[in-house]
């Protein structure tokens, strides 16, 4: 089980983590590597903490985040897969999934906006989907989330009482607070059919986010192989002269914020 950490421990256990980030991002660049990692769980389990930890920390023209909105009626009209495909990566590119196209084992089967058998049809393609991205060369990490009820139930309280944090509830999240057990029955059903040899899953223990957050990291880091690189060597002579400062002619900075 994951304990809690303090933040000035987290982030002494983060920083070597994260320079082996940066040198796993320039290899994939200089390689032409493509990398693809799906978060998924519960509501509150922690994925956009985890997604934001990896993407400050690269540069956001090679890490995008995919985090899609419900499909509009042309998509719904779609091959399941279609919009998800405009998001993968290309040769030195990194896609993160805040969700992705499990949406349909997950959210959509238990509030019921999909039906059993489009349930059914999603579970026997995704391994083939799947496998053909692989097979084309993608590496394709899946990262299941998990939290216990009871800590879900803090998260949510925190949210509602934290203005800057209600835009993070739905109402779906208030329908799907009574289907937890409904939820587990869909997540073991999908771990069932999708946990394959070529694309399988990975759980985190997410009670602790900050531990879980080190563990994911650490788990995708030492599954991609061995990318110590050396830095770029740049050169950055001296300036000529005395620097210049700022100077103004049609419009002057705005007042200080005062302190």
């Amino acid at each position: 089980m994951s304990h809690k950490l303090k933040t000035k421990k987290y982030e002494e256990l983060l920083a070597p983590m994260a320079g082996e980030l940066v040198a796993m991002a320039r290899w994939i660049a200089d390689t032409g590597q493509r990398l693809v990692v799906i978060f998924e769980g519960r509501d509150t389990a922690g994925k956009g903490g985890s997604i934001e930890m990896i993407a400050h920390l690269l540069n956001p023209r090679q890490c995008r985040v995919a985090a899609l909105p419900s499909p509009d009626d042309r998509e719904k009209r779609e091959w399941y897969f279609q919009r998800y495909v405009s998001h993968l990566p290309a040769k030195g590119e990194i896609t993160l999934f805040d969700r992705s196209w499990y949406n349909r084992a997950g959210v959509e089967r238990v509030m019921g906006f999909c039906t059993e058998d489009e349930t059914d049809a999603f579970l026997k393609a995704a391994p083939h989907f799947e496998k053909q991205l692989v097979d084309d060369g993608i590496m394709l990490f899946k990262y299941w989330l998990c939290c216990d009820q009871e800590e879900q139930e803090k998260r949510f309280r925190k949210r509602v009482e934290n203005p800057l944090k209600q835009w993070k509830l739905s109402p779906i999240d208030q329908a799907s607070r009574d289907k937890y057990d409904d939820y587990t029955k869909a997540r073991e059903r999908m771990l069932k059919a999708t946990h394959t040899k070529h694309a399988p899953w990975t759980l985190v223990d997410f009670n602790h986010q900050k531990h879980g957050r080190l563990t994911l990291l650490r788990d995708l880091l030492d599954r991609v192989p061995d990318v110590a690189l050396p830095p770029e060597k740049i050169s950055w002579p001296p300036l000529k002269g005395k620097p210049h400062k700022e100077r103004f002619g049609v419009i002057e900075p705005i007042a200080d914020f005062p302190i």
